[in-house]
């Protein structure tokens, strides 16, 4: 008609290689590694039991699995296959577990975004004061980061379940508003705050990201779905975008 199958072919080509430039989601499945139940903070648990009578077990449980939900929906909106280890915790409660117990975690100062630059374990200062030994102190944000301490975990891993990305969820914390800003509260510009930190590794072990997320939301508050669905999304979408950063190739420069 107007147009050659040729013309249509290249069209449709060119196309395609515009869309794998602009995102490697196709050739990556990540696998979602939820926080270990001991690394939650809840400081708001007995506000959230007073309106919805859910225990601090099952208060807990909602915002793990709701957590992973969010991220899981995040990156299959911009192409990723995913494996989330909450979809059935019977089936990969061994795999959970393995795989914690060979984790490490240490509270580093969160790294730089942009460019991303891997966080580093720091030596702390000692300094002898009138006969005490004293360590130096950091006021430099902290977050709780992911170690794998065995070499096989992320190929076995791979090979039963062909995942090349692994985020970690490491902590969650939700934060009363007295503890982000004391200037704050019992004022009307209160905020809770919502803190997740992660870790994000490629097939070769190598840390594409890591950090934390934070997103501050209403005194009022005390629904878990309504916390996880308007809140948890937006940090879910913040950890996405940086790993699809993290997985883009380098740019070349003459």
């Amino acid at each position: 008609m107007g147009f050659s199958s040729h013309a249509q072919t290249k069209t449709r080509t060119e196309k395609e290689k515009e869309e794998r430039e602009a995102s490697p989601a196709k050739k990556y499945k990540v696998m979602l590694i939820p926080f270990e139940p001991r690394l939650y903070m809840g400081e708001i648990d007995h506000h959230i039991h007073s309106e919805t009578r859910l225990s601090s077990k099952e208060i807990k449980h909602r915002f793990r699995d709701g957590l992973n939900e969010q991220l899981q929906k995040a990156f299959k909106s911009k192409g990723f296959s995913t494996l989330d280890l909450m979809d059935d915790t019977l089936k990969y409660k061994k795999d959970i577990e393995g795989i914690y117990q060979y984790v490490a975690y240490d509270y580093l100062k969160v790294p730089q975004q942009d460019p991303y630059m891997p966080p580093v374990r720091e030596k702390k200062e000692k300094t002898i004061d009138k006969g005490q030994l004293n360590v130096e102190t950091n006021s430099d944000a902290r977050f709780m980061n992911a170690r794998v301490t065995n070499a096989k975990v992320v190929p076995l891993l791979y090979g039963k379940y062909k995942t090349n990305v692994y985020v970690f969820i490491n902590q969650l914390d939700i934060k009363a508003s007295n503890s982000v800003d004391p200037g704050l509260q019992n004022s009307g510009a209160a905020k809770r705050r919502i803190v997740v930190h992660y870790t994000v590794y490629s097939l070769d072990a190598k840390q594409i990201n890591s950090g934390t997320v934070e997103e501050d939301f209403d005194v009022e508050l005390n629904n878990p779905k309504r916390i996880i669905d308007k809140h948890f999304q937006k940090i879910a979408s913040t950890i996405v975008l940086r790993v699809n950063k993290g997985l883009m190739p380098p740019v070349q420069t003459k």
